[in-house]
This record gives C-alpha cells, sequence and structure tokens, in this order.
C-alpha cells in the first residue's frame, strides 16, 4: 500500500460531524483506533512494535539500538482539524519503508518509525506532549495533572486505557538510541511551489490562558451599571491581540478559545477563559504578550474584574541541524528550504538530537481546519522522498 491508500484506509476515523474534518485526541476511541491501526500497518511490514512509558508508539526495523535513524509524526488532531496534519508523516513512512524493502535496502543502523503522543494539545492543552515527556520538557506531575474540557485528567484518562500513569517522565535511554529524527509534514501554508521542502527552522511560539474574573448574574435584570462582567475585558483582549501584533510586525496572534463560565445565555458570566497563541520569528513572544496582557488588566480593571495569566506552553526558536539539512538536501536534490511558524515534535527533538523535516506542498494553504489538502501527487514524492532520505541515513 502506498502512503495515499493508507491515509484512506482512516478517512472514516474520527470525523467530527459537528465542527467538519476531524477530532482525534488522546485517549478517545478515536485515538485508540488509530494507534491500532498504526501497529497492525507496522507488524504488515516486519516492524516490531512497542508503546513507551509516554504513550509514543514505536516500530522498529531491526533491534532497538544507539544510532537509530527515526521518523515519524502523530495521529491526533485539533478539533476539526484537516487530514493530512500528522497522518500524512505517518502514512508515509510507513510507505517509505515498504519502498524500502523493494528497493532490497537493508538499514546498516537501526531504524524505526514512531507515532508520538498528543502533538496538538488539542484534548489536555499542552502541544508535543508524548516528545516533552520524552525528552523531559515537561514535569511527569504536571502532565499527569493537566485536565481536558470536562475535567478528565489525563492521569485518569490513562488509566482508563489501561495505561499506567505513573510511568510518565523522561526517557533518557530511549532519547539516547535517536541518532537522527527526520519529520515529514503537510506544508501549513503556500511557502511551497514544488512538491516536496526542507525545513529550516520554527519560530519561537507559545500559549497563554488568561482568567477574567467578575461576578456572574442575571442577564435581563442586572442593569449595565452594576454589572462585573468579565466578557467585556476579554472581548476586549481578542482585539488586543491583533493589534499587538500588527504593531511588532510579522507577529501571529491568535484567540482561538474562549469559555465562559457557567455559560449560559441567558447568563452574565462569573469567570471566562481565554487563550491566547502568540508565534513571531523576533525570538521572544514575551513583549506581543505583555502587550495584551496590559490592555487586558486595563480592560478588567473598567469593569471591575480581575485578569491572571497562567504559561501553558513556551517553545523557544529552532533551526534544524545543518548537517542533517545538507544531507536532507543532497538526497532530495532542488527541494528548497523553509521555516516555519507551526510546531512539532521535530522541533522538541532538536534541542536533544539531530532533527530536521520534509514539508509537503498544500495548494490550498490551509491548515488545522477541514480544507487542508495535498494532492495525490504530491504525497507519493513526499513517501518516495522519505525514502531516499532515510537510505542515505541509515546505510
Amino acid at each position: 500500500m502506498n502512503a495515499v491508500e493508507l491515509l484512506a484506509e482512516i478517512t472514516d476515523v474520527g470525523r467530527d460531524r459537528t465542527r467538519g474534518g476531524y477530532s482525534r485526541h488522546l485517549a478517545t476511541a478515536a485515538g485508540s483506533d488509530l494507534r491500532d491501526w498504526f501497529a497492525e500497518q507496522a507488524r504488515r511490514r516486519g516492524l516490531d512494535v512497542e508503546t513507551d512509558r509516554n504513550g509514543n508508539v514505536w516500530a522498529w526495523w531491526g533491534a532497538p539500538g544507539p544510532d537509530a535513524v527515526v521518523t515519524g509524526s502523530h495521529l491526533d488532531s485539533v478539533p476539526g482539524g484537516g487530514a493530512f496534519d500528522g497522518p500524512l508523516g505517518v502514512a508515509s513512512a510507513l510507505a517509505a519503508v515498504q519502498d524500502l524493502a523493494g528497493r532490497g535496502f537493508a538499514p546498516a543502523r537501526p531504524l524505526a518509525v514512531v507515532v508520538f503522543a498528543e502533538e496538538e494539545g488539542g484534548r489536555f492543552g499542552v502541544p508535543c506532549l508524548g516528545s516533552r515527556l520524552l525528552t523531559g520538557d515537561l514535569d511527569a506531575d504536571r502532565a499527569r495533572a493537566l485536565r481536558d474540557a470536562d475535567g478528565v485528567s489525563l492521569a485518569d484518562a490513562l488509566t482508563a486505557r489501561g495505561d499506567d500513569p505513573s510511568t510518565l517522565g523522561p526517557d533518557p535511554e530511549r532519547l539516547a538510541r535517536v541518532g537522527r529524527f527526520v519529520e515529514l509534514h503537510v506544508e501549513q501554508g503556500r511557502a511551497l511551489d514544488v512538491p516536496v521542502g526542507i525545513g529550516s527552522a520554527i519560530v519561537a511560539h507559545g500559549r497563554w490562558r488568561l482568567r477574567f474574573t467578575g461576578r456572574g448574574d442575571h442577564a435581563g435584570t442586572t442593569a449595565l451599571t452594576d454589572r462585573r462582567d468579565p466578557m467585556i475585558p476579554a472581548a476586549a483582549t481578542v482585539l488586543a491581540a491583533r493589534r499587538a501584533a500588527a504593531r511588532a510586525g510579522d507577529t501571529r496572534a491568535t484567540v482561538g478559545r474562549l469559555v465562559p463560565n457557567p455559560g449560559g445565555t441567558n447568563v452574565i458570566a462569573s469567570s471566562v477563559d481565554l487563550w491566547l497563541d502568540v508565534r513571531t520569528p523576533a525570538g521572544d513572544p514575551g513583549p506581543v504578550v505583555d502587550d495584551v496582557l496590559g490592555a487586558a488588566r486595563e480592560a478588567a480593571h473598567a469593569e471591575g474584574c480581575t485578569v491572571a495569566l497562567t504559561v501553558e506552553s513556551l517553545s523557544p526558536a529552532v533551526t534544524f541541524d545543518d548537517a542533517l539539512a545538507a544531507r536532507l538536501a543532497a538526497a532530495v536534490p532542488g527541494a528548497p528550504m523553509l521555516a516555519t511558524a507551526a510546531g512539532h515534535d521535530a522541533g522538541v527533538l532538536a534541542a536533544h538530537v539531530p532533527a530536521g523535516m520534509l514539508h509537503v506542498r498544500n495548494p490550498t494553504g490551509v491548515s488545522h481546519a477541514p480544507d487542508e489538502h495535498a494532492e495525490d501527487g504530491d504525497v507519493e514524492c513526499g513517501a518516495r522522498a522519505l525514502a531516499d532520505v532515510l537510505e542515505e541515513l541509515a546505510r
């Protein structure tokens, strides 16, 4: 099966009938079905499958060992996401292994395909959860205490799935096996005019939660002058984020999630949680966040409310390994280099091992939404390019 056919096998898994697209999250039925699908496909290709202490699934060609060449991506999605973000890299990795076997290639060093857990943070809020736990970039106790929108903790979700949350945490022995990591991913903008590009960098980015607290009351009987409505400063903050990003230049600031409590139509909220996403090539998103927070505090004070800021994740700018990038360029002649403002597991691993990325053209330029797309021919070009890269690295 080629990468297109592999993607077709999971086209009905995790469809979101409300939002459109897909909602595939950690420790849900869809998430478990996808992990089972990957394990079955890997075994069909003669790979040995194991799950590590952090819920990442590894499929090994040959015995696990040091200086391994590792590829892969993730299978989870944002709420209502597209079909390619994550699964394209996994399907392409499986297809590349099959391609190499068909060429009669036998890797001279260990080779593995990995599926990282909860890359998007779609259920528990922290992106690249599996790779951050693996590398020790996320505290295990903090991870176990993470809660989804229904109040279910990560620890309880893993226990319900039959896993042991006490094992979460750094895995230096496994990390030491990785000699090089290459992630293939659908391009998440319109930077490519050829089928395949090579990743050069990831810009700095982070997520912050602002909680506005006021006083819950009746929507019909409470005079405007008597209100302490946290929705007012929350709304002002959405606009402040756009203005702050525009002032900073070549910076993105987005409020994509806002949750009022208790959330009734005829109720003045008692509190509002708002999540801010900031990405900047300047290297430090702090000044933009400070700009937004200043506006939020001013608006909250004017309404008689308070605001508290919590850092949920912060990822510094990443420049991928130059030597590995040169080898990728040699294996994929003519592929352009491009930086991205999207976060990836490769960006987390890059602080610990040589890491790189391949990007496959997205003609719509849309990502994290149902219109995300890659043409079949480009998907196949990407899988072949990945096979060429793995052959170059593992011989």
